[in-house]
C-alpha cells in the first residue's frame, strides 16, 4: 500500500482506505457491544410494526431504493471501487446491475412465493379436515457480509429480508464501512421506518456482539473458521444461521469443448475481482489431449489484461482488498513453485497490486488446491478420462460452485449432476450469483443455507401450518376413553385407512360409526 499522511487512529473509530492508492476513503465510529444490543432490541420492537405491513407497501419502498441507486449509480459504483479496489466496470456489471435486478424481482414476487399453500392431506379430507402453510416472518435478521461484494451480497440479502417481513441490523465488513452506510443511507432516502435496516459498524468484536445479541436470523459470508465460530456461538440461543463460507471452485474442459470461449471464461472466472470471489476458478482441470492449446489461449488472454487502480475505465483487474489476502495469493504462489508447478505468467505484486498469474503442472496433492485462495491464480491440471474429471473435482472440502465445458450437452449434465457442490454451471462460470431468481449456497465446508432464489426466500421466513376441521359436530375416534371396541377400530385405521387406499377404507366403516357411537354415549 502507497504511504499516506492520516491523522492517528482513535480507538473507537474504524479508517477505510482505498486498497490501490493507499488513500484514506473515510473514518467511521465502531459500534460499543452495548449499542449493537440496542439496535437489535429496536429492530424487534419496530418489527411488530413491520410484519403488520402489506406486500404491497414493502415493495413501495424497495422500488423507491431501486430509484435511488439508479439516480445515484455513478457515485456507488466509485465508492465501491475506492473501498475495494475493484475495477469500476465490476462494480457496475458485478455488484450494482445484479442487486436491482434481484430487488425488482422480489419486490414484485415475494407475495406470490410467500402465498400460503394448501397441503393435499389425502383421506383426512374426507373427514372435513383441511390443512396449509403460511409462511411467517422470522424477526431480526443479522447480516454479516463479506468485503470482496460489499453492496450486492448485503444488500440483496436485506431486501428479501424486507419483503418477507423482517427487520435487519447490518454489519458491513471494517474494510468497506462507508458501503454499509451507503444501504443504509438508500433506505433512509426511501422513507422506511425508522429502524427498519440498521447498521453497526465494526471489526470481529461488533460481528461478535451481533450474534451475542441473539438476533432471529444470521446471514453471514466469510471464513469457514469464522463461520463455525458464529455457528457455535449462535447455537447457544439457537439462532438459526445462513453460512457461505467460500469454495475451491472446479472448471472441467473437455477436448471437444469451445477451447477460445473456454479459455476466455477460465480468464474472467479467475481474475475478475482480482480472483477474490468464493466462485472463482481456483482450479482448472483439462483432458491432456487439449491442454497444451487451452493453456496457450489462456495465457495470451492474461498478458493482454490491464492492471491498475478502480476508477480507471480500461481497467481490467485492481488491486487486493487487503493485504493479509495478498499474502496468502504470494504464499500460494510459491508453494506451487517449490512442489514442481510452473509460473507461466505473473507471480509477482507490488503495493495491494497481485499479478494474474497461470500456473501449469499443478494437481491435487499440492497444498495450494486444496486452501482455498481468494486471489488472482488459476492453477491447472490435466486428467485422461470423464470419471478421473470428476473425481479431481470432488476432492476438496468445499463444494460451492463449478462448471463443466463440453460441446455434448448431454455429457455435460451427466457431469454436472456427479459434482459435489451446490451450483454447476455447464458453459458458463462463477456469474450465477447475479441471478437473483437461482439458490446460492454450497456443499460441505462451503457452508448450509442457501441465499436468492425461493430456497433462499424461504429462510428468511417460518412455515406454520394451519389445521381446520370443518366437521366439528362428533367425537374422533382416536378420543379417549379407550377399549376393546378402540383398539379394533385402530386396527382398522392400520390395516385400512392408513392404506391410502379409498376402497380399503370403506371396509373401515362399520367399525368407526360402532366407535363414534360409543364416544357419543360417553
Amino acid at each position: 500500500m502507497s504511504a499516506v499522511i492520516s491523522f492517528p487512529k482513535k480507538a473507537d473509530e474504524i479508517i477505510s482506505y482505498n486498497p490501490a492508492t493507499g488513500a484514506e476513503v473515510g473514518r467511521v465510529e465502531n459500534t460499543s457491544a452495548e449499542d449493537v444490543e440496542n439496535a437489535v432490541e429496536q429492530a424487534r420492537a419496530v418489527f411488530q410494526m413491520w410484519r403488520t405491513t402489506s406486500f404491497a407497501t414493502r415493495r413501495k419502498f424497495v422500488m423507491k431504493a431501486r430509484e435511488i441507486i439508479l439516480a445515484e449509480m455513478d457515485d456507488i459504483a466509485l465508492l465501491i471501487s475506492n473501498e475495494s479496489g475493484k475495477p469500476i466496470a465490476e462494480a457496475f456489471s458485478m455488484e450494482i446491475a445484479p442487486v436491482l435486478d434481484l430487488m425488482q424481482y422480489f419486490a414484485r414476487r415475494a407475495e406470490k412465493l410467500l402465498k400460503p399453500r394448501k397441503i393435499n392431506i389425502g383421506l383426512y379430507g374426507l373427514l372435513g379436515r383441511t390443512s396449509k402453510i403460511v409462511y411467517q416472518p422470522l424477526g431480526v435478521v443479522a447480516i454479516i457480509p463479506a468485503w470482496n461484494y460489499p453492496f450486492s451480497i448485503p444488500l440483496g440479502e436485506a431486501v428479501m429480508s424486507l419483503m418477507a417481513g423482517n427487520t435487519v441490523v447490518l454489519k458491513p465488513s471494517e474494510l468497506t464501512p462507508f458501503i454499509g452506510l451507503k444501504i443504509g443511507e438508500i433506505f433512509e432516502k426511501a422513507g422506511l421506518p425508522e429502524n427498519v435496516v440498521q447498521i453497526v459498524n465494526g471489526a470481529g468484536a461488533t460481528g461478535a456482539a451481533l450474534v451475542e445479541a441473539a438476533p432471529d436470523k444470521i446471514m453471514f459470508t466469510g471464513s469457514v473458521a469464522t463461520g463455525k465460530r458464529i455457528a457455535e456461538a449462535a447455537a447457544k440461543n439457537l439462532t438459526s444461521v445462513v453460512l457461505e463460507l467460500g469454495g475451491k471452485d472446479a472448471m472441467i474442459v473437455f477436448a471437444d469443448a469451445n477451447l477460445e470461449l473456454a479459455a476466455d471464461g477460465a480468464v474472467w472466472g479467475a481474475f475478475c475481482n482480482s480472483g477474490q470471489s468464493c466462485s472463482s476458478v481456483e482450479r482448472l482441470y483439462v483432458e491432456e489431449s487439449a491442454a497444451a492449446e487451452l493453456t496457450r489461449k489462456i495465457v495470451e488472454k492474461t498478458k493482454k489484461l490491464k492492471q491498475g487502480a478502480g476508477d480507471s475505465v480500461t481497467t481490467d483487474i485492481g488491486a487486493m482488498s487487503s493485504e493479509r489476502q495478498l499474502k496468502i495469493v504470494a504464499d500460494h504462489v510459491a508453494s506451487f513453485e517449490k512442489e514442481g508447478a510452473k509460473i507461466l505468467t505473473g507471480g509477482k505484486s507490488k503495493d495491494l497490486f497481485y499479478e494474474p498469474t497461470v500456473i501449469s503442472g499443478a494437481n491435487n496433492s499440492m497444498r495450494a488446491m486444496q486452501e482455498e485462495t481468494f486471489g488472482p491464480t488459476l492453477p491447472i491440471a490435466t486428467f485422461k478420462i470423464e470419471a478421473e474429471a470428476v473425481k479431481l473435482a470432488n476432492d476438496s472440502e468445499f463444494g460451492l460452485t463449478a462448471s463443466v465445458w463440453t460441446r455434448d450437452l448431454k455429457k455435460g449434465r451427466r457431469v454436472a449432476e456427479q459434482i459435489e457442490a451446490g451450483t454447476v454451471c455447464v458453459n458458463e462460470v462463477l456469474y450465477t450469483h447475479g441471478i437473483g431468481q437461482t439458490p446460492w449456497g454450497g456443499f460441505k465446508n462451503s457452508g448450509n443455507g442457501r441465499t436468492h432464489g425461493i430456497e433462499g426466500l424461504m429462510e428468511l421466513v417460518q412455515p406454520q401450518h394451519i389445521h381446520v376441521n370443518k366437521l366439528a359436530i362428533l367425537p374422533n375416534a382416536w378420543w379417549m376413553p379407550y377399549g376393546a371396541n378402540a383398539i379394533e377400530t385402530f386396527k382398522g385405521f392400520a390395516k385400512y385407512f392408513a392404506s391410502g387406499s379409498l376402497f380399503q377404507t370403506a371396509k373401515l366403516t362399520p367399525k368407526l360409526l360402532k366407535r363414534i357411537i360409543e364416544l357419543r354415549k360417553k
